[in-house]
């Protein structure tokens, strides 16, 4: 396995059109390996590329960026155990935006500005624009994403079909602590008795879909019970919401659905999500 700090070297080495690639911000987990092992199982004779890149430009100015874990020399220990990545593309802040990034890709406000983007104006402009400028710097074959972050995949799916990229993109189903917890590089955040309070939010999420597969209809009313009951817990709900999963429009009977979450624990801000 090799580390990578500069386009051009790492272009040098891959080559275009042929790479297995798994964009992450690093503090990896057994949720990315998971990732990268797909990535090698979809394509067993490709280069495997992992980024390992804290992106500037979905963070908003009061959220973790300066924070957020950094643990290059971990990550490269954890993939080379795992064997499955055959090179590593850390670049500095310097290396990625020589010059500040005035070109930025505005993703669809019927898709970006709902759930997350709602609060956290300008993430999926962030990840869109970090996202497009991996993909032309790898010019990957194809490329690896976790459902956790279920709207995100959405999003850059639509990134690439609508600007015709030619890249396959892959969603893995979100990987799980044994209790049930998602995998998250924020989880490092939670103490001990955190980590067990933070099952609710699944639990949550699971009483939605009951809720509607035993019947009941009235969205908003549910919606905003599920969002008491979690604040009567000790969180602060961002949303609690059921969806339709082609398009994340309000979930509609005949359709399959997706409950999605978002609340802080303490200081820390959690997501996921549980398909029907």
């Amino acid at each position: 396995m090799r580390l990578i700090h500069s386009i051009a070297e790492l272009r040098s080495a891959v080559g275009a059109g042929r790479a297995a690639f798994v964009p992450t911000m690093g503090n990896l987990h057994d949720g990315h390996l998971a990732l990268v092992a797909r990535a090698r199982e979809l394509a067993p004779q490709a280069p495997v590329v992992v980024s390992c890149f804290v992106n500037r430009l979905q963070f908003l100015p009061h959220e973790d960026f300066d924070q957020y874990p950094r643990t290059l020399q971990a990550d490269c220990e954890r993939l080379a155990a795992q064997g499955a990545c055959d090179f590593v593309f850390a670049p500095s802040e310097a290396e990625l935006y020589p010059e500040p990034q005035g070109f930025k890709i505005q993703p669809p406000k019927e898709l970006a500005d709902i759930l997350e983007g709602q609060f956290r104006p300008g993430f999926f402009t962030g990840v869109c624009t970090v996202v497009a400028k991996l993909f032309q710097i790898v010019q990957p074959q194809l490329a690896v994403f976790g459902k956790k972050d279920y709207q995100q995949l959405m999003v850059i799916r639509r990134m690439v079909e609508q600007m015709a990229m030619p890249i396959a993109i892959h969603g893995l189903d979100t990987a799980r602590s044994p209790q049930g917890l998602a995998l998250s590089s924020r989880n490092a955040y939670l103490s001990e008795a955190h980590k067990v309070q933070a099952l609710q939010l699944s639990a949550a999420l699971k009483a939605l879909i009951a809720e509607w597969q035993n019947g009941l209809r009235d969205r908003e009313r549910m919606e905003g019970e599920a969002i008491d009951r979690l604040a009567a817990q000790g969180w602060q709900p961002d949303y609690l919401t059921l969806r339709c999963q082609h398009d994340l429009s309000p979930a509609r009977e005949g359709q399959a659905l997706v409950a999605l979450g978002a609340a802080r624990l303490g200081s820390t801000r959690l997501i996921d999500n549980i398909e029907a």
